[in-house]
Formats: structure tokens, C-alpha cells, sequence
């Protein structure tokens, strides 16, 4: 549910405000999901799609009447486009970014547990997609790194390494393929499609999870009753207008940092209380120490 709004209204408002919102948020997430490679990861790939789609979208769009200068070939550059430009590339930064906490969080066990009985087969399918994808990369990494440490230099020769990336990629289809026919058989051994058959789960619905959720619900049916009132309504076409404040407006930007900046307060919560736990800890040690001397 947490993802469904997350994800669905970064994709659904196109407010400035509201994408900034949430845009930090994933952000952060993020960095608290994956440490220190997710930050160097996010800037990685956040930068150069920013700077591409913020520049492509000025390049073949000349809508807007603020006309700011014309290009070689004539046509008008305006602010209308340059705006919805930037909006669009932190919009697609910002669902990437959504995407991979999203994927750190919701294992295939997760996945399994949440929809198992109700679509079995589709569970599989998508924690089977789930898991597939970073083990082919890690494959295809180990057969890489295999192929240099035997000897087979690449260096400045570019036939010779497409040749290699073909015979690693051979490599690592064929290891799927046979990773596929494994899964099969041992799925078929365990009974997987028999009537009856039971699945063990090692998650349990409990109040704290009946009170998230709740708190989600009602956090994301008032941002979505105030966006069906106007309250997130922007344009940048034909020119930029929109609602950034009022009451409406205001209150809903409140409860969306409430609504997606759940997880990051969680986070911080549980790292305070470990933090103040460690200290007890230590000052008891000492008292300790010092009672035995």
C-alpha cells in the first residue's frame, strides 16, 4: 500500500512542490536502504538523466507563450518548456528512485506471502523476476571476471571484445536455462500445483501492521480527495499556473510528508533507540566494572 501511493501519486502530480517532496524523500529512503553505494548510485545515473531529459524537452517542444529566445533553426525557446523539461526528467528520476527502494524493501518471499493465494502463479512469476535479474548480473559478472583471469586480453580491440561479450552472454543463458529446468524439477518434487497444498509463511499480520495501514489509508484517501478537488492542479502549458498554496493545498503537502516519509521515520526511530539501548548498555558495563573493582 505504502508503494502503491508513493509510486502512483509521484507519477499522477505534476505540482513542483509535491514532486520536490517526493523526490527528497525517495532520495533519502534510498541512501537509508542502501548506505552509502545507493548514494553514489543514485547521483550516478539522477545526474545525467536530469541534465538529458531537462535539455531534450526544450529541443523539440516549442509550446508556451513566454518566449525567452529563438533557436538556430528558428523556433522559440520558452520557459513553459524548460519548466515542464526539468519537472520531467525529476519525475523520472524520482519513479527510478521509488522503483528501487521498492525492490531493496519487497523481497520474493514478500511477494510470495502478499499474493500467493490470491494469484499463485503471478507471485511466482514476479519473486522469480525479482531474484532473476540480480543473479544474472552476478553471473554474468563471475564469468567476465573468469574470462580476464585466464589470460584472454581485450585491450584495445574492439571485435575481439564483442566477441567475448557474446561467449560470456552464451555463458550465462545457458547457466539460467539450466537453473530454470533445476527450479522445474524441484518445484515438481515438492508438490507445487497439488489441491491442498499448503504454503509456510514466515510473516504475520499484527496490530502494528492493522495501525500502518490504516494510518496509510487515511493519509492517502485525503491526498487523494484534495488532488480531486484541485488541490495539487498545476499547468505548464500554455502557460505555468497552479495551485501552490491555500489551505487545501497546504494541508495536503503536510500529510503527504506524512504519508511518504513513513518509512524514513520509522528508520530513525529504530536507529535512536538502538543508539540510547548501546549507551545503556555501556554505562551498565562500567557500573559494573567499577562495582567488581
Amino acid at each position: 500500500m505504502y508503494f502503491i501511493c508513493a509510486i502512483g501519486y509521484a507519477l499522477a502530480f505534476t505540482n513542483p512542490v509535491c514532486l520536490g517532496i517526493s523526490f527528497i524523500v525517495a532520495f533519502v529512503y534510498s541512501v537509508i536502504l542502501r548506505g552509502r553505494h545507493g548514494f553514489i548510485t543514485n547521483l550516478k545515473y539522477m545526474i545525467p538523466l536530469i541534465v538529458l531529459t531537462a535539455l531534450f524537452n526544450p529541443a523539440f517542444s516549442h509550446q508556451g507563450v513566454t518566449i525567452l529566445a529563438y533557436l538556430p533553426s528558428g523556433n522559440p525557446l520558452t520557459l513553459e518548456s524548460i519548466a515542464y523539461g526539468v519537472m520531467a526528467a525529476f519525475l523520472l528520476v524520482c519513479v527510478l528512485c521509488w522503483f528501487s527502494c521498492f525492490n531493496a524493501v519487497i523481497s520474493s518471499d514478500k511477494m510470495v506471502y502478499l499474493f500467493g493465494k490470491l494469484a499463485p502463479v503471478l507471485s511466482l512469476v514476479l519473486s522469480m523476476t525479482l531474484k532473476f535479474i540480480p543473479e544474472l548480473t552476478a553471473q554474468f559478472g563471475k564469468v567476465y571476471r573468469a574470462q580476464k583471469a585466464s589470460g584472454y586480453n581485450i585491450n584495445g580491440r574492439y571485435f575481439k571484445s564483442v566477441r567475448m561479450g557474446c561467449h560470456v552472454l552464451s555463458s550465462v543463458v545457458t547457466w539460467s536455462l539450466e537453473r530454470a529446468l533445476i527450479t522445474a524439477d524441484s518445484m515438481k518434487a515438492r508438490g507445487y500445483g497439488l489441491p491442498g497444498r499448503t504454503a509456510y509463511s514466515l510473516f504475520r499480520f499484527r496490530k502494528r501492521d492493522a495501525r500502518a495501514l490504516v494510518y496509510m489509508l487515511i493519509c492517502g484517501g485525503y491526498v487523494l480527495w484534495g488532488s480531486m478537488q484541485g488541490g495539487f492542479r498545476f499547468w505548464y502549458y500554455p502557460e505555468i499556473r497552479g495551485n501552490l498554496t491555500g489551505t487545501l493545498t497546504v494541508s495536503m503537502y503536510i500529510v503527504y510528508v506524512c504519508l511518504i516519509g513513513l518509512p524514513v521515520f520509522v528508520h530513525v526511530r529504530d536507529d535512536i533507540k538502538q543508539n540510547r539501548m548501546k549507551m545503556t548498555d555501556a554505562a551498565l558495563a562500567c557500573n559494573d566494572g567499577q562495582g567488581l573493582r
